[in-house]
């Protein structure tokens, strides 16, 4: 039994359009799915990914209308690496993310930027037998183009203290980290992504626009309820099972306080859209269809650039 890397990475934006025309428009992923926050369902979640809404480049983001920056702090995800496949890319990204002004700084191969409201990226070129998983986009040519997740990293006052539960309940492979920091591989027989911590700021970490509120990571629908279990006997404390229509998850803190969650690969964004139209109108969950006449009202109209083109 193995964890498939990661399924999902959820933020939080103030400005549901500003991150539609910067995730869509400039980083060229596709959103895949325009619903609600199903524990909130008076606000939006939008989820981006490839072009086929594939697990491992699924970034999503609940929209809290107005909300103020937040701040990285201890057990909060600070920073998101994305693959690339082409050295060639990395040139690109810097001039197009200048075009669109967004400053990037490029140290050791490892270009990086943040989105609009401070969450921080990272562009890596990586050598890898994982399937691209590349959204399409006319400015973009495909080889230059995001292939997915490579790995994201938190703060940790005490990474140690994770360690039992990463390596032994979930299965992470332990990797060389740089000073000051430790890092793992979570891989399963598809595909595999990287965890890490850094030493955080003394700062205490603050909830809002630009921070990070969770990370998932994918299993197979049929060990699902193992892997509860398995949470369980390592003395974390999981929700049941929650089902998502799109997946089903649970989720727990980690000893070093990051929100994690494993979902299901499955059944997937096109359970109520078909493929070629995913992302363009509001779906919403069949549980949550009654809500629709409440919901549509309080929820600001989004352009995407994609459907505009």
């Amino acid at each position: 039994m193995k964890l498939e890397g990661i399924h999902h990475i959820t933020a939080i934006t103030g400005d549901a359009q500003k991150n539609v025309d910067f995730y869509a428009g400039v980083l060229g992923l596709r959103l895949v799915k325009k619903t609600v926050n199903q524990d909130d369902p008076t606000v939006y979640h939008l989820f981006f990914a490839d072009e086929n809404g594939d697990a491992g480049s699924d970034l999503t983001f609940f929209e809290y209308p107005g909300a103020p920056p937040g701040r990285t702090g201890d057990g909060m995800i600070w920073g998101i690496r994305w693959r690339l496949g082409n050295p060639d890319a990395l040139d690109f990204w810097a001039e197009r993310l200048k075009e669109h002004g967004t400053e990037t700084e490029l140290t050791d191969g490892v270009l990086r930027f943040t989105d609009p409201e401070g969450l921080g990226h990272a562009l890596k070129v990586v050598d890898t037998s994982d399937e691209p998983l590349v959204a399409n986009h006319p400015e973009i040519p495909e080889d230059l183009a995001l292939q997915g997740f490579d790995g994201a990293i938190a703060c940790s006052s005490n990474s140690e203290a994770s360690r039992p539960l990463l390596e032994e309940a979930l299965g992470f492979q332990p990797l060389p980290g740089e000073a000051g920091q430790s890092g793992w591989e979570c891989r399963g027989d598809s595909r595999g992504g990287l965890w890490g911590y850094s030493e955080p700021p003394p700062e205490r970490g603050l909830q809002g626009a630009g921070s990070v509120h969770h990370i998932a990571w994918a299993s197979q629908i049929e060990d699902h309820e193992a892997w509860r279990e398995r949470v369980i006997q390592a003395g974390a404390r999981p929700t049941p099972v929650i089902d998502r229509f799109y997946f089903r998850s649970i989720y727990f803190r980690e000893p070093s306080g990051v929100l994690f969650e494993i979902a299901t690969l499955g059944p997937g964004f096109t359970v109520d859209e078909p493929l070629e139209s995913l992302g363009e109108k509001l779906s919403l969950p069949p549980d949550y269809e009654h809500l629709r006449e409440q919901v549509e009202p309080v929820l600001r109209p989004i352009t995407n650039p994609r459907v505009a083109a």
